[in-house]
């Protein structure tokens, strides 16, 4: 019985105990950590969302989101059905989940005891070209859960429970690898739900993405703007560049003309008519 007993806490027995211990304590710390740092923005309808990995900055989000969910409520004569919309905001207390990999990320987002649930995906791809290996990362797939017996943002729906919306065949936000999505502008995106073929509508706007490659701990990587951002960028210094020029172009006219003025005051004037030169002398 004793020599039992002294095998079962022999020390290379504890010894392996501890290393199963740390084992499965790194394997823990191994795991994605999402933070919600909404409130670090000063607009209140921006959400700031970070997933981390062993420690490191493994998925960043910004954006200011709000769904138009059309929905059957009971006309006054509780005979026909009529259409209403629900507006719901992307709350700033919402709980999220992470996942990152080197060739797809996914976000996860719930609000208001999960009755709002955004699912948002990301992939990487490549290929080869005549100029060598290209990268971009883009978005994928969307997809928002609601619960129309929410009393929130809907009034009296008919038939009311959780609802799935997806968009089909997405590609956006896309993005040369290595740098951050950025668009300020609002974008539009239709996302179809599964039971009554009813389109949801996401605005997202104030976006500053990136699911992959961040390189500094919460820094975001060199901004590519959207289609949209540089076309008003180049709106606003269009002006201010044409007005450079002009300036340029008044100047230089006005310096030829000064210089063409003063060579001709110092040349000398030669009379032509013969009469004049006894005045000369």
């Amino acid at each position: 019985m004793d020599l039992r007993r002294s095998e079962i806490f022999s020390p290379s027995l504890g010894l392996r105990l501890l290393l199963l211990f740390f084992y499965a304590l790194a394997g823990s710390v191994a795991e994605q950590e999402a933070e919600n740092l909404s409130g670090l923005s000063p607009n209140p309808e921006k959400a700031i969302f970070v997933v981390r990995e062993n420690g490191t900055t493994c998925l960043m989000a910004e954006f200011a989101a709000k769904f138009i969910v059309p929905y059957d409520v009971w006309a006054s004569n509780y005979v026909d059905l009529i259409t209403e919309q629900a507006y719901i905001p992307l709350s700033r207390g919402a709980e999220e989940q992470g996942k990152c990999g080197s060739n797809e990320s996914e976000l996860h987002i719930s609000w208001m005891d999960k009755a709002y649930t955004l699912r948002l995906y990301f992939v990487k791809e490549g290929r080869n070209t005549s100029q060598g290996p290209e990268a971009w990362w883009k978005m994928n797939k969307i997809q928002f859960v609601y619960d129309s017996s929410e009393r929130t943002y809907f009034k009296d729906a008919v038939n009311p429970g959780k609802h799935t919306s997806t968009t089909r065949h997405l590609s956006a936000l896309v993005t040369p690898a290595g740098k951050s999505y950025e668009c300020q502008a609002q974008q539009t995106i239709s996302l179809i739900t599964t039971d009554h073929q009813k389109y949801v509508v996401l605005l997202l706007s104030e976006v500053r993405l990136q699911p992959f490659d961040i390189s500094s701990d919460f820094v975001f990587s060199e901004e590519h703007k959207c289609p949209v951002d540089q076309r008003e960028q180049l709106e606003e210094t269009l002006p201010l560049v044409l007005g450079l020029i002009l300036g340029l172009v008044i100047v230089i006219t006005l310096g030829v003309y000064h210089i063409h003025l003063k060579m001709t005051a110092n040349q000398v004037q030669i009379p032509r008519d013969r009469s004049e030169y006894k005045h000369m002398g």
